[in-house]
């Protein structure tokens, strides 16, 4: 049922689309960019205690993939189901999809909590018996997993915000987590200010700690402040299964794609172990590197998804369109100086990390082979964002497949057979051209079938 009371034009329907979808990004592209460096001064700080330390944070990173790629779905679900509500004016149909959202929120962190205190050593084991590794690997693990619900709410919260289109206070609940987490980096792993030096654990509890604080302010943010546009009442709240299924629907798909890199990252370090543990921590530096190209276009992709969801709700294919080509100019953009600075500074940029003469090595060759991918993956991302908002994120589900899992892998090995350790990274080229190949024809079938039946729509009222 239609909200009724007095309306005003709502900004995701009149807002010229590039004003409106720079407006929506560029906080979302700082946040983005902040979780970036502080992951990246996390293994920084870690990579000083030695390459064990920094092997065990890159083996335990596949599970952190498992977290992420959970609440990264979950967020994408509530998002979507808001922002598409929105432009039916739905109002506060919106509202009690935010208010499922946090209840899903504390359930999946519970649940994947208990899974990773029971794992974690099982699953440092697979790659090493190196004994220091597999217990500092171990520590980091249970730390991450078990206090998860911070991370978990804190997305149920940005989703919440993002979804009618308030950018501004989830970039400062990101700062908020990465500041703290920065500053206690530091003082946790090597004992500072009178704290005993904790190593990798350290790094852990820094980071869980950033995670509590920064779900704090965006609590605060959601029940407390005018900033909500959505005004959230338990008291009031009805459990509708149907909200459920629709979060879950782009949801799951969207967990899943997140999570087979984590499935790839453990074949990859597999793959990868075969040659030695430099390599292993050689691919785990370039995971945490490659986050400050590609967090951009994450948060590009964070303020286009409601602009997309509201749209396709309002059966506005105009807009719709444009949004989906001013974001992939912007992401191409992106991508393109992406690979310019991984091909002109990998010396440099390993330089950070502590690299011994064989890192150094492995890490060059790794940096300027797989950043010739950027490109390519800046236009797939873009598409698959617009999918997920609506509605129909099965389809960026299968084109993860295909990247990682039917292409990436095997092709990997292949290469590894082929022409050894200097030929792996090539994989990644070849799986992007896949992928995208399969998006842009599922894109010109949604066109020809959905979009191009569409009228003209006119602007959508909001209350």
């Amino acid at each position: 049922m239609k909200d009724t009371q007095t309306e005003k034009k709502n900004k995701l329907g009149v807002v010229p689309i590039p004003k409106l979808l720079f407006s929506m990004s560029i906080p979302a592209i700082i946040s983005m960019m902040i979780q970036a460096m502080y992951n990246i001064v996390d293994s920084i700080f870690v990579a000083q205690i030695g390459e064990e330390a920094l092997t065990a944070v890159s083996l335990a990173f596949p599970i952190q993939m498992i977290i992420i790629s959970s609440f990264v779905g979950l967020g994408v679900g509530i998002n979507s189901a808001i922002s598409r509500r929105l432009g039916q004016n739905k109002k506060s149909e919106a509202a009690n999809v935010a208010e499922h959202g946090f209840l899903l929120a504390m359930l999946i962190a519970a649940v994947l909590g208990i899974l990773g205190f029971f794992t974690a050593e099982a699953f440092i084991s697979l790659f090493t018996d190196n004994a220091s590794i597999i217990a500092q690997g171990r520590a980091y693990l249970m730390i991450v997993t078990t206090l998860c619900f911070g991370s978990f709410i804190t997305q149920a919260a940005y989703a919440t915000l993002q979804g009618s289109g308030e950018m501004i206070q989830p970039m400062v609940g990101q700062i908020i987590g990465a500041v703290v987490n920065i500053i206690l980096d530091p003082i946790m792993i090597f004992g500072w200010l009178g704290f005993p030096a904790l190593g990798v654990a350290g790094a852990a509890i820094a980071t869980v700690i950033g995670q509590i604080f920064g779900m704090a302010y965006m609590l605060l943010v959601v029940f407390k402040s005018s900033k909500n546009y959505l005004k959230l009442d338990y008291k009031v709240f009805h459990y509708e299964s149907a909200i459920i299924k629709d979060i879950f629907k782009v949801g799951l798909p969207a967990a899943i794609m997140q999570g087979l890199a984590s499935l790839m990252i453990t074949g990859y370090n597999l793959i990868l172990a075969g040659f030695g543990m430099s390599a292993v921590a050689v691919f785990g530096v370039y995971f945490k590197i490659q986050s400050i190209i590609f967090m951009p276009i994450f948060g590009l992709g964070q303020g286009a998804m409601p602009i997309f969801g509201f749209n396709y709700g309002a059966k506005n294919r105009e807009r719709f369109n444009e949004t989906l080509k001013v974001a992939m100019t912007a992401a191409l953009s992106i991508m393109a100086l992406g690979t310019l600075l991984f091909w002109i500074f990998p010396a440099q940029i390993m330089m950070a990390f502590n690299p011994s003469a064989e890192m150094m090595e492995i890490g060059i060759k790794c940096l300027r082979s797989i950043s010739l991918a950027f490109p390519l993956a800046g236009i797939s991302i873009m598409l698959s964002v617009s999918f997920q908002a609506i509605g129909k994120a099965y389809v960026s589900m299968i084109a993860s497949f295909i990247r990682q899992m039917i292409v990436l892998l095997p092709v990997t090995y292949l290469l590894a057979q082929a022409g050894g350790l200097d030929w792996i990274w090539y994989g990644f080229i070849i799986s992007e051209m896949f992928c995208l190949a399969y998006e842009l024809f599922m894109y010109r079938w949604y066109q020809r079938n959905i979009f191009d039946n569409w009228e003209a729509s006119p602007v959508v009222m909001q209350n």
